[in-house]
């Protein structure tokens, strides 16, 4: 991900990143050229070109991090109904997962404890 001018972030294809070191790599512009009229840092680019000189197209390619599921209902302190049954359907998907990978079923109530803890302060 890049951050463009106005420091809004914005979700470069690998189409789009290749379009752009392409022009570095054939020397139509520089990278500070570059940096300057996208609004893309130097580093950035230049992350960009090392991994396409490593792997090709397919190094540009976005790889998203799964993060914390449970992030945005643990924040906050009311819930709606809906986000009330999309929380504990996510608890019970992560307990049902857990219990497939074999962890006891104190284990997984124990941590359970600690979500639901969390979500009601």
């Amino acid at each position: 991900m890049g951050r463009s001018k106005g420091g809004q972030n914005k979700e470069w294809s690998s189409e789009e990143k290749y379009n752009i070191i392409k022009r570095v790599l054939a020397g139509e512009k520089s990278m500070s050229q570059l940096m300057n009229e996208l609004g893309i840092s130097q580093g950035m680019i230049s992350n960009w070109v090392k991994r396409y000189n490593e792997g090709g197209i397919k190094a540009l390619e976005n790889k998203r991090k799964p993060g914390n599921p449970l992030a945005k209902y643990s924040r906050r302190k009311e819930l709606t109904p809906i986000e009330q049954l999309e929380y504990e359907n996510m608890l019970l998907r992560i307990e049902n997962e857990r219990l497939k990978k074999g962890y006891s079923e104190e284990d997984v109530l124990l941590a359970l404890e600690k979500l639901s803890e969390k979500n009601t302060k």
